[in-house]
């Protein structure tokens, strides 16, 4: 694959700003086709799907943020010179092919590519048909910015396949594919990993856990957690149990407020049969599947635990391993939480909504890695490559 230069990639972005910016009205308009065809009842999807001026501004500023940053190809990580004379350095490097598989969101359709474009990858996009319109129009957009600096419409290709053709694909793909990223529910992450033959890196299950301590502060509790669950329903990042300790020095207080809070804000609440001895709700959490489940809806459950290590269990145990949180006041508590919580982020006294490229200081993101191989957190550009070891010698042979 021809290794592009930064001049050439940064002029390509700019394009696309360009046409972004200069295309909204025909973007929004194709969206519209979209969400009036949408037929699920599926609320969290249907947030997802929704292009408007705002969004398009956010795309916008992907592109710019990316544009910005430093190419992240070819970069030296190490540079050694053995006794033999060999001269040995490791290098960043593209991946080569990315097929990125995602779930409504047609700004995926910009943001993954953008990232993906730029550490000088080909991109291959496979949208749900839910945005078929939205993402048509948004590739039109690549492929003029694309050809705008003579480059072939091929580094940004979108698929349009049905279940069938795309399982096929998967196992016997037409062209060179080097790594696929799922974006989107169990479901999808789980069809992918059954056909791949290539690498694939798991991410976007949520399933987030928050355990409030017995000496956690009142004041931190109900923010923290209100945040986490009503800031963006269909976030990955968004918190869908609470634990509260039964030692608790306020337990039924503590329960009463935390549903309290979480109803006010439309959150319907379901708890364990000893919770629901407490509070005001009468729907209870019917089995042991619900704990593994991400609700992505306007739905928190409430359970109990006994002390920080039957916590630690219980999280690591039903968890999707994206973002947990301790609420205390104890630092040495929270710091045994944070080190023995299996997920890619762990928030003490902060609501998990930071789990973000941008909030997080790495900008646009493909998306939120869970995978511990190669890289765990939000997938921004410095992790959309991989390295390569230049080897320069004189003739040496070995013995």
């Amino acid at each position: 694959m021809k290794l592009l230069d930064t001049k050439t990639k940064n002029s390509v972005l700019q394009s696309m700003i360009n046409y972004l910016d200069n295309d909204r009205e025909a973007i929004i308009a194709a969206n519209k086709k979209d969400l009036e065809a949408f037929s699920s009842d599926d609320q969290a999807l249907y947030e997802r799907l929704i292009v408007d001026n705002k969004k398009v501004d956010d795309m916008i500023r992907a592109v710019r943020e990316v544009k910005e940053q430093d190419d992240p190809v070819g970069k030296t990580i190490s540079d050694d010179t053995l006794e033999n004379g060999l001269k040995i350095t490791n290098k960043t490097a593209p991946f080569g092919t990315i097929m990125i598989i995602y779930e409504s969101r047609p700004d995926v359709t910009i943001e993954a590519a953008v990232l993906a474009f730029k550490a000088n990858n080909k991109i291959l996009l496979k949208g749900g048909r839910e945005a078929h319109n939205s993402n048509e129009e948004l590739v039109k957009c690549w492929h003029k910015a694309l050809a705008d600096n003579n480059l072939e419409a091929d580094w940004i290709q979108y698929m349009k396949m049905n279940r069938e053709k795309t399982q096929e694909f998967l196992r016997n793909p037409d062209q060179p594919l080097d790594l696929i990223v799922p974006r989107g529910g169990e479901k999808l992450i789980n069809f992918v990993k059954e056909h791949a033959k290539c690498a694939v890196l798991v991410s976007g299950r949520g399933n987030n856990f928050a355990y409030v301590s017995p000496d956690a502060d009142p004041e931190k509790v109900i923010p923290v957690i209100v945040n986490a669950k009503t800031n963006k329903i269909s976030g990955c990042n968004a918190l869908d149990k609470i634990l509260v300790d039964e030692d608790h020095p306020n337990f039924k207080d503590t329960l009463l407020t935390i549903e309290g809070a979480l109803k006010e804000k439309d959150v319907e609440v379901i708890g364990t049969e000893k919770v629901l001895d407490y509070i005001d709700s009468d729907k209870k959490v019917e089995n042991d599947d619900v704990w593994y489940e991400e609700f992505l809806a306007r739905k928190a459950a409430i359970g109990t635990v006994k002390g920080l290590e039957n916590a630690i269990d219980m999280i690591n145990k039903y968890s999707g391993g994206h973002s947990n949180i301790i609420l205390t006041e104890d630092e040495e508590k929270a710091l045994t939480f944070m080190e023995q919580i299996d997920s890619a982020a762990v928030y003490h006294n902060a609501s998990t909504r930071f789990t973000d490229g941008g909030q997080m200081g790495v900008g646009a993101e493909l998306a939120i890695s869970t995978d511990k191989l190669h890289h765990r957190g939000p997938l921004g550009l410095k992790q959309l490559v991989t390295n390569k070891y230049h080897v320069l010698g004189t003739g040496q042979i070995r013995k």
